[in-house]
């Protein structure tokens, strides 16, 4: 169906906020409103108000200009459903059907639409790359070549480690099967592998019954730190706990919880070395359990000394990402680069965002590290569950404001680790993380233990490719916009213009420009990188296409298969410019990516010339022969 402009009493044109010359003051007023909140809402969202504003002036009186009583013609920016969805019938019904299918929900028509012309599934997925990556959780359920390969060949892009499970003989094999994995040639994209460190947990001891002691509301339970006494819980009705200074952590009424809260506890008393509880919500406790106090963090060091060696490991076998559990710093941060420094190691450093410490010092953290994760279980542990969503919010705008990498992590399809089907909720979870811009999601138990570990990564994967691209956000302040400090805001970094090195401004100019080029021309990006630092630009401006990454550095292969929108690809460079370009149009038609009489976009840019002494930058649109 052709595209047709929306004919409107105010002159607007499809998408657009000038107003006609027929407009009275106050519609001028309320354009002029909309355009300085417009960096926070997406093109759909314009469509739907322009129209909005339309059928409510349509219908309304004009009132003179300096009646300062005279009502808005949209409600506001921020408001859930325009008042075009509130209009009467009659003025549904004098939009018109064409004027009602122009309302473009980001990427496509209403889903009611698609359903009305028999569209199948597959016909109403946006056929392109999925921008989301996929982290798994690598376990007995997933950890054979088989499974793994499997996995692999389903679109997993991230391998994680759990180093709170197995040890370094189990994570070694996982290892080299990745490795293996990506020498096949299966996928010209690379599996990265990331390790997650054990971090200080509190955990309570064995409790001695191989089925757990099954606890009801208003039982008496105590955890002690007095290891000399051999207990049996199902006698004693007591355990112990695995960190010497929880009596003093604890206070009288604070709330224990039990594996992020499958079972609760209050403190009644403290004596000695015991911590006497009464069960509020009870359940079956198991041995060696997470505990959290509510609405506190335990005063542990962030990195305990396995912690340190695990990281060892990791530098031994070179992976690509580490996640830091527990962090409530920024010190923390710091010390593990330094670490990685004295060890000529280059592996990115993500903190996992999970107590209430880290939470308070977020600025400080996500300044010197390299991304983040969102652990929402203990999250949850240490807030109330309803300030959850909004902290991820907080987490995944603010990493997306500084080009950083963000993983969205925990319970996205819980039930699946039982269950082939997850629940609506999990799907609108998944739903939510891709909509507020997460670079990755994350899958724990379905993957590492779970019965249906394919399942729940194609669920994950259809989930997030069927999320239209135009409701996932760019960075809300165009890269223009300045502070009050001088510093560009929406940038891959906030730098001051006195100090910025030119070469790097001018690079973040290019990949701005280069996304608005490519987001009106909707074409795919190609690109050559030897550190990645490029094609990690390009994601944090989101382009509505796909970035194609070619590369000749293996770890800058693997790092960006956490990047969104990013396929890296590997090439061997030639002297040639034109040769290269040429080299990569080519290994994408072969992969299906692009076909002949395609435009294409050539984006030349970088911290570094690849081909020339002299840094040439450009910008080239061409079509495929």
């Amino acid at each position: 169906m052709a595209v047709r402009p929306v004919q409107m009493d105010l002159g607007v044109a499809r998408g657009s906020f000038t107003p006609s010359r027929k407009s009275n003051p106050s519609q001028n007023a309320c354009v002029q409103r909309l355009k300085r909140q417009e960096s926070h809402s997406t093109r759909w969202q314009r469509k739907m108000l322009t129209t909005a504003m339309t059928a409510s002036t349509n219908q309304q009186t004009q009132a003179p200009a300096e009646d300062p009583a005279v009502p808005l013609p949209v409600l506001g920016i921020n408001t859930s459903l325009p008042s075009f969805f509130q209009a009467s019938g009659t003025e549904l019904g004098s939009l018109g059907t064409d004027a009602m299918d122009e309302i473009d929900l980001g990427g496509g028509k209403w889903l009611s639409n698609d359903l009305k012309r028999e569209r199948t599934p597959d016909q109403r997925t946006q056929q392109l790359p999925r921008k989301t990556k996929i982290v798994c959780t690598i376990g007995p359920s997933s950890c054979s070549r088989e499974d793994l390969f499997a996995l692999a060949d389903a679109g997993m892009n991230v391998a994680r480690l759990n180093m709170s499970h197995g040890d370094h003989t189990s994570h070694q094999q996982v290892i080299d099967l990745v490795k293996e994995y990506n020498a096949s040639g299966r996928r010209g994209d690379h599996i990265g592998i990331l390790l997650d460190t054990k971090g200080p947990e509190v955990r309570s001891g064995d409790v001695g019954a191989s089925g757990g002691v099954v606890l009801s509301k208003g039982d008496k339970f105590t955890f002690t730190v007095d290891y000399s006494v051999l207990l049996d819980a199902t006698i004693d009705r007591r355990t112990t706990v695995n960190y010497d200074d929880f009596v003093k952590d604890v206070h009288v009424n604070d709330i224990l919880l039990v594996d992020g809260g499958i079972m609760s506890m209050r403190v009644e008393s403290i004596t000695g070395k015991d911590v006497n509880c009464e069960v509020v919500d009870g359940g079956t406790l198991t041995s060696r359990r997470h505990l959290n106090v509510q609405g506190r963090t335990a005063n542990l060091p962030s990195i305990t000394e396995q912690d340190w060696k695990d990281l060892k490991f990791g530098i031994e076998q070179e992976v690509d990402f580490f996640a830091l559990s527990f962090v409530n710093d920024a010190r923390v941060i710091l010390e593990v680069k330094e670490f990685l420094r004295v060890h000529n190691a280059e592996i990115a450093v993500l903190p996992k965002i999970e107590s209430v410490s880290a939470v308070r010092n977020l600025d400080e953290i996500l300044l010197v590290s390299d991304g983040a994760m969102v652990a929402r279980g203990d999250l949850g542990a240490e807030l109330p569950v309803e300030e959850v969503p909004l902290i991820q919010s907080e987490i995944v705008f603010k990493c997306q404001q500084q080009g950083k990498p963000v993983i969205v992590a925990t319970n996205m399809l819980e039930s699946m680790i039982t269950n082939p089907t997850p629940t609506r909720a999990e799907v609108a979870d998944i739903t939510v993380a891709v909509r507020e811009g997460a670079d990755a999601v994350m899958l724990s138990g379905e993957t590492a233990n779970g019965k249906y570990p394919i399942k729940a990564l194609e669920v994950i994967a259809t989930t997030a490719k069927r999320v239209p691209w135009e409701l996932a956000p760019a960075p809300v302040t165009p890269f223009s916009d300045v502070d009050g400090s001088g510093r560009f805001i929406g940038s891959a970094q906030k730098v001051s213009k006195s100090s910025v090195n030119k070469g790097v401004l001018t690079t973040q100019l290019f990949a701005y420009n280069a996304t608005n080029m490519c987001n009106v021309t909707e074409v795919p990006i190609i690109m050559f990188t030897r550190s990645g630092f490029m094609a990690a630009l390009l994601s944090h401006f989101r382009p509505r296409s796909t970035i194609y990454a070619f590369t000749n550095n293996p770890k800058a292969h693997r790092r960006l298969s956490l990047y969104r929108g990013v396929v890296a690809l590997e090439q061997e460079f030639a002297g040639d410019v034109e040769e290269n370009i040429a080299t990569g149009i080519n290994t994408l038609k072969k992969m299906g990516h692009i076909k002949i009489g395609d435009q294409v976009c050539i984006v030349r840019a970088g911290q570094n010339a690849i081909w020339r002494k002299e840094d040439r930058k450009s910008i080239i649109f061409k079509y495929v022969l």
